[in-house]
């Protein structure tokens, strides 16, 4: 043997995570795009006029952290970090849709866009898509995974 016990190169190895497969490679490709644009976004209107519009450039900034949460869970193994995806794209879907009625409700609330306002419509709203297909991925997963 190479010197290397056996029990430690079992505990070394982890077990494939299901998660990571077909489809949902391609939300979380897309979770990672959304996190590096609303991360650049956020950074440079709170960097450079954030006193124009403090909320929606904070607001900006909690979506970028949330689609950063969110990448990671779905790539990470196991059901703690499971429990982190759901959670996070379940606050996502939320932000989404009450950002989302309010920046169209009450527009001078918002003089500057989010990432979600009017439902994610300066990205393609592919930010009101993405956590459904988030959530409905991650409920296929727990059926096939019993969890």
């Amino acid at each position: 043997m190479s010197g290397v016990s056996e029990s430690t190169a079992a505990a070394s190895t982890t077990a494939p995570n299901i998660r990571v497969s077909g489809f949902t490679r391609v939300l979380i490709a897309v979770y990672g795009i959304l996190a590096i644009a609303a991360t650049g976004r956020s950074f440079y209107q709170i960097a450079t006029k954030f006193e124009v519009a403090p909320v929606a450039y904070t607001l900006s900034a909690v979506a970028a952290v949330i689609y950063i949460l969110a990448t990671v869970a779905l790539v990470a193994p196991g059901r703690a970090w499971f429990r982190v995806a759901v959670v996070a794209i379940g606050i996502e879907l939320l932000g989404v849709l009450v950002v989302g009625v309010i920046s169209i409700a009450q527009p001078e609330l918002f003089p500057a866009d989010t990432v979600w306002s009017q439902f994610g419509r300066g990205y393609g709203f592919v930010p009101l898509v993405l956590p459904i297909l988030g959530l409905w991925s991650l409920a296929r997963t727990a059926k096939a995974a019993r969890w």
